[in-house]
């Protein structure tokens, strides 16, 4: 008899979920946008990025649409429920009977609470905090990553690795942890390359070359585009370099076109090169059904070596959608520079400019230029690995959220 009602309470708890939350003691969370959020960035901070049911909760329950921006200042609904916390056990307060999903619960409210998500502990405000994951992400093809121990956690996750060579020894291996971007694809452009290394700074014990920090950079978007299952092309590429954490970074001439194109002496042959590999594949994957393709193309430039110049995009004036990417990873850093060094300011603009690769590009394209080579005080951005992969990140945020 016990057992009847408590499979009943079962059953009514999933009506009352799939009704809208109608239960009196369950609700959503709400949360408001900071400046520079997209749903990924936004997701990730709560820790609900890796689950692709998340991502797909918070788009219905807002009535978003993928190409939708969000507002700062606007409130939005996570998809993490609010129970009424009854005093007793987790399990008996969301209707469960799986210790390690109540384990994994506990450990994700004791999360939230130090990194100052929440204010109290959920057995102070009687509020628990569950994912929507937790509940709703059930497979008949086997457990997800949520609904597993730590143990298996891992396991998992090494089912669903995959291996880059290209992206060097330390860095080969890519954990994908959803196909939140499959069936979207990005054309990467590291600057120059081959026989052109671009612009270069000889102050230190050897020369740095525009194009090494450029690859590297690049590169490290295309391994966090990866890890969401989006088809990547790395136009540029250099066999032997691979993602490098050192600090100067060797110049070397041996790049190529993917394909083992060879990148030509003369410039507008070099830059006619680049755009056909990305046009022709641009083609053959709108053939195949592929609506959403964007191409990145990643500099760095030289000025006066007195000048400071913060990251800044370009975007051709005829393109509205490779103006509103290129507004897109402009408004990214903005926020990231306000939440990181709040009394800096930010002064990466946004402009328009006729350059070849964005005339005559077909996917949608923005055009960044990350730092001045010559500023000593900008080689703390390109030469620092933590600071190469922050600017891949904020890359990686910018073109994801946006048409």
């Amino acid at each position: 008899m016990i057992r009847c009602i408590y499979t009943f309470a079962n059953l009514l708890f999933v009506f009352y979920s799939l009704m809208g939350m109608s239960d009196k003691n369950i609700s959503f969370h709400h949360v408001e946008a900071k400046a520079g959020d997209g749903v990924f960035s936004l997701l990730r901070r709560y820790q609900l990025a890796d689950e692709y049911c998340n991502i797909e909760q918070f788009y219905t329950i807002n009535k978003l649409t993928k190409s939708d921006f969000l507002s700062a200042g606007r409130e939005y609904t996570l998809p993490v429920y609010i129970y009424d916390y009854n005093g007793q056990s987790i399990r008996s307060t969301i209707g469960v009977d799986d210790w390690q999903k109540a384990l994994r619960i506990k450990e994700y409210n004791e999360w939230l609470q130090s990194n100052k998500l929440r204010s109290d502990n959920y057995t102070a405000d009687k509020k628990l905090w569950v994912p929507y994951h937790e509940l709703h992400c059930a497979s008949d093809e086997g457990p997800t990553i949520a609904k597993v121990s730590a143990t298996a956690k891992t396991e998992a996750f090494k089912k669903h690795e995959k291996k880059y060579p290209l992206f060097g020894k330390e860095y080969e291996k890519i954990k994908v942890v959803d196909e939140s971007l499959k069936g979207q694809v990005f054309y990467l452009v590291s600057g120059h390359g081959g026989p052109d290394p671009g612009t270069n700074y000889d102050g230190y014990s050897k020369k740095i070359c525009e194009d090494e920090y450029a690859y590297d950079v690049t590169l490290r978007v295309a391994r966090n585009l990866m890890q969401h299952g989006a088809t990547v092309e790395i136009i540029v590429r250099d066999k032997n370099d691979g993602i490098r954490d050192e600090r100067l970074l060797t110049c070397d001439y041996d790049e190529y076109y993917e394909g083992g194109h060879k990148i030509s002496r003369q410039q507008l042959a070099r830059l006619a090169g680049r755009t056909k590999v990305i046009n022709d594949k641009y083609k053959s994957y709108k053939r195949s059904g592929y609506k959403n393709q964007k191409a990145v193309m990643i500099h760095v430039d030289s000025q006066n070596k007195s000048k400071r110049q913060d990251v800044y995009f370009y975007y051709y004036k005829n393109s509205k959608s490779g103006k509103a990417l290129a507004n897109s990873l402009q408004k990214t850093f903005k926020a990231k520079y306000d939440q990181y060094q709040k009394n800096r300011g930010y002064k990466g603009f946004v402009k328009d400019r006729g350059l070849f690769v964005l005339r005559n590009t077909l996917p949608t394209a923005a055009f960044i230029e990350l730092a001045n080579i010559q500023n000593s005080q900008d080689h703390k951005r390109i030469l620092i690995k933590e600071n190469r992969q922050a600017l891949a990140n904020w890359i990686f945020e910018g073109i994801i959220d946006k048409p």
